[in-house]
């Protein structure tokens, strides 16, 4: 079993491979499922971002703006041009008022603790052990964003971050990670 690190706080999902294993995993069980890790791993907002958000709020457009639940602070973010076709795709029967993860239970988004549950559950399936949660999606972006561009002060901008070395620590770039970066360096 592959094993993700942290104890007390959830981690990254680091390993592309294990992100696909989840996306099949979902896309087979539910298209809404698999929509919203999609969305949370394309768009590094929070789960209390993203669960209120309806179709008319992600359409139409290249930016989400949202105000965040935590900070309270109003945010533009340009959608990825992945992530603006899996919206495409997933709200092409849906009207602008419908909310894009609804419940089953009512006119009324699916809760925080029911995305918890459809996240770990996938974790599981793709035999990912650790600390695996809502906030793994945001974490996940954040890494792999990282990962690609190298540019801290940018990720550090995107999640509203205090310092670089708050975000580097969030996204999980560890003293394990520094070592092995070390160890093969040579000049």
């Amino acid at each position: 079993m592959k094993k993700h690190q942290g104890a007390n706080k959830v981690e990254p999902i680091r390993d592309v491979e294990d992100i696909r294993e989840i996306k099949e995993y979902l896309l087979h069980r539910s298209y809404r499922d698999y929509f919203l890790f999609t969305f949370g791993i394309n768009s590094g907002l929070r789960i209390s971002d993203i669960l209120p958000l309806r179709v008319m709020d992600v359409v139409h457009t290249e930016h989400l703006r949202i105000r965040e639940n935590k900070t309270g602070k109003t945010r533009k973010i340009k959608m990825t041009s992945s992530l603006r076709t899996e919206i495409d795709k997933y709200t092409r029967a849906m009207a602008d008022s419908d909310y894009l993860f609804p419940s089953r239970k009512g006119d009324r988004p699916i809760t925080r603790v029911q995305a918890w549950h459809i996240i770990n559950k996938a974790a599981k399936a793709a035999n990912i052990e650790g600390a695996i949660g809502t906030h793994t999606l945001r974490k996940t972006f954040g890494y792999h964003f990282y990962q690609q561009h190298k540019d801290v002060a940018l990720l550090q901008q995107i999640f509203g971050h205090s310092s670089p070395s708050v975000t580097l620590r969030y996204i999980g770039i560890n003293d394990d990670m520094m070592d092995e970066a070390l160890e093969d360096f040579v000049l």
